[in-house]
């Protein structure tokens, strides 16, 4: 009996085609990851996450909404969210000259951000988005950018901070991204493998602290594709030393770990050599993350990829080179929302939610 669903997977258009429901209803099949590819309507969204949750109730469905430029979902009603820079650059104003007024402000906007982008998400059905950014701005990574809140990481973790009680009051969990730190890094892990080449104790007193100071409240962690030189060659998703040691030994982290998508063009390289799809996920499950990503191969020859990975995952357990993790399987579902949605058309007359609208900046 299989104890452990750890695929994260995609489909490729706005309903589910027979392929998809089989992929869904596979038992190492944990959830589902939305893109703008799936988007048409707020009815026809509805409609589908409705479709995959007849399939099974407890896949959860994810998406990369974060605000600004990583927003999968713009029409239809759905509030333009601003990239979270904005809430750093709120924090530095001062309000009507009222020492830390600025701060107060933006971490009250945050809040709402929080609410408005889970409220949304979840009338319609969607269980998770992977936010907030806790990427430090250095100045020096374009991927990131403006996605992050700011450079000090103690307003950024003020500030993610409440953006996650913003989820959390719209029953929704988090998962801060992308450890240890990527934003001191130039290349884009979605075409090339970042190396940083600074401490361990560098990172610690710097990039990671905001996972050290918002550990107790963080419900799901993402690794960065990112090599840390200094402390392990390989990135931080595949390296036991990162997940096992730091993130859960060192500070203590008891959430889910998700790997970043694994078919970006650095997520299967260890050691200069280019992992097979199976080989990224087995390699990361292994170094302790309890769940896999494998984003937009459904597009690709129908999705064969994908089912060869839930093929050879599956021989991987029966002859004993996976072992299910009933915890990871546990962290997982702890994910799931446990209180019920509230409807769109309830939702958008609702007081709570037209207050953090107009606290948005």
């Amino acid at each position: 009996m299989t104890l452990h669903a750890p695929l994260i997977l995609d489909i490729a258009g706005t309903a589910l085609s027979d392929v998809d429901r089989r992929r869904l209803a596979h038992p190492l099949t944990g959830g589902l990851i939305l893109f703008g590819r799936n988007w048409q309507s707020r009815a026809q969204l509805t409609d589908l996450c409705a479709d995959v949750k007849s399939i099974r109730l407890d896949l959860l469905i994810a998406v990369d909404h974060e605000g600004g430029r990583v927003q999968r979902f713009r029409t239809d009603g759905f509030t333009h969210l601003p990239p979270m820079r904005a809430f750093g650059e709120l924090w530095m104003q001062d309000g009507k000259g009222l020492p830390g007024s600025g701060a107060m402000k933006a971490c009250e906007a945050a809040t709402s951000a929080g609410f408005v982008l889970a409220s949304e998400l979840r009338a319609c059905g969607v269980d998770f988005s992977f936010t907030p950014v806790l990427d430090l701005d250095h100045g020096e990574s374009g991927v990131i950018g403006d996605r992050a809140f700011a450079r000090d990481p103690r307003m950024v973790s003020l500030l993610a901070r409440s953006l996650m009680q913003g989820l959390l009051q719209a029953g929704m969990a988090n998962c801060g991204k992308h450890f240890p730190g990527h934003g001191a890094v130039k290349a884009d892990s979605h075409v090339a493998l970042p190396v940083d080449r600074r401490s361990l104790k560098a990172i610690l007193a710097d990039d990671a602290l905001p996972y050290t100071w918002l550990g107790s409240v963080l419900t799901a962690v993402m690794p960065a594709h990112v090599i840390y030189s200094k402390v392990d060659d390989r990135p931080a998703g595949f390296s036991s030393r990162w997940v096992q040691e730091i993130l859960r030994g060192q500070l203590g982290f008891d959430g889910v770990v998700c790997t970043d998508d694994l078919s970006m063009a650095a997520a299967r390289q260890i050691g200069g050599r280019e992992l097979s799809y199976t080989e990224a996920v087995l390699s990361a499950l292994q170094a302790g993350c309890d769940l896999a990503l494998l984003c937009n191969r459904s597009t690709v020859d129908g999705g064969a990829e994908l089912d060869q990975v839930l093929d050879d995952l599956a021989e991987a357990q029966l002859k004993g080179r996976w072992v299910p993790d009933e915890a990871s399987e546990e962290r997982r579902l702890n994910l799931l929302p446990r209180t019920p949605a509230r409807p769109w058309d309830e939702l958008v007359r609702a007081r709570d939610y037209m207050q953090a609208l107009d606290r948005l900046p």
